[in-house]
């Protein structure tokens, strides 16, 4: 039987078609559609045998809507979108897409580092404001920088993106601490219990998957134990953080900063409490978008895919 398979929100893996989902056909037959909002997605999925999701949102009204459902493979790690109980109990396979993103998280992680350390962003503002203009000074060093080294980084999470951070940070010659479910052992790397990484971290970046135990652990209780001036770094899942808190913490300058790529609701609501905080930097939930990524991340769906019609599905979840 030829499968039929739904893509529901390509838009969120290609860029100006800058993806070739073409590969795709040599499995079935493939629709596409940009996105797929949640009132029709039952309807869009009915005749699927196998669906390709980002963050469409499958649980048990759309697997029930889609009969002859044998697969949901994302293109994506976190599987929190779908209703993975209850797909095991319709005998629908779930496959992920496991490592694709740890290089380019990581080096967005630096990227929010080194642009706080040596002040970038200010220093480029100012210049076009013509500061540097109006200085009698040829160094105009009005706004303090620092280096990176001797400074503490801390991790929370250690899987493969901790890890690759902790390289990089061991690199300048940081000294790294990390606090992680599971301690391991990693040249360079002292594990800690999560008030000590509170207490000692210069630069704290976040690195876990959201869990009932993870969700908002940075509340109020955790910004107060942090160090003064920490710089504060998320682009794991926005849900790990309490949103009104980091932006008391960063009004009232407990924090020198804040860097973060995930928000609670995505895309921004307008009412986002973070727009209105002092001293942060957001970008839009790119950390894990370099075009490199994507295409090692189509090559995973394409292996999940070729495997689950073999009979040996990989990274299956379920």
């Amino acid at each position: 039987m030829k499968q039929k398979i739904i893509l529901t929100d390509c838009d969120t893996v290609v860029c100006g078609g800058d993806l070739d989902l073409s590969v795709l056909e040599r499995f079935g037959e493939v629709v596409r559609y940009g996105e797929t909002p949640a009132e029709l997605t039952a309807e869009r999925i009915k005749d699927a045998t196998i669906i390709i999701v980002n963050k469409t949102v499958i649980g048990k009204k759309e697997i029930d809507a889609a009969k002859d459902l044998k697969l949901i493979t994302l293109f994506a790690t976190g599987y929190n979108n779908i209703d993975v109980a209850y797909a095991a109990e319709k005998g629908i396979a779930v496959c992920n897409a496991g490592v694709y993103s740890t290089n380019a998280v990581a080096q967005h992680v630096f990227a929010f580092i080194l642009n706080h350390a040596a002040g970038v962003s200010e220093y480029d503002k100012a210049v076009k404001d013509g500061e540097w203009i109006r200085s009698r000074l040829f160094s105009f060093f009005a706004m303090p920088t620092e280096e990176l080294a001797g400074k503490t980084l801390g991790i929370f999470g250690f899987g493969a993106i901790g890890a690759q951070v902790a390289r990089i940070g061991l690199a300048f010659n940081m000294r790294v601490i990390a606090c992680t479910r599971t301690p391991k052992k990693f040249d360079g790397v002292e594990f800690v219990p999560f008030d000590r990484l509170l207490a000692e971290s210069d630069y704290l970046t976040l690195h876990c998957p959201l869990t009932d135990k993870t969700a908002k652990i940075f509340d109020r209780a955790a910004f107060a134990k942090m160090k003064s001036g920490l710089y504060f770094i998320n682009t794991a899942r926005g849900g790990v953080i309490d949103e009104y808190a980091l932006l008391d913490a960063l009004n009232d300058g407990r924090l020198s900063g804040a860097a973060i790529d995930v928000l609670i609701v995505e895309p921004m609501p307008a009412d986002c409490p973070l727009l209105g905080a002092r001293n942060i930097t957001i970008t839009p939930h790119i950390a894990w978008a370099p075009l490199e990524t994507r295409e090692r991340l189509l090559g995973i769906v394409c292996d999940n895919l070729a495997s689950f019609l073999s009979g040996a599905p990989k990274n299956k979840v379920n």
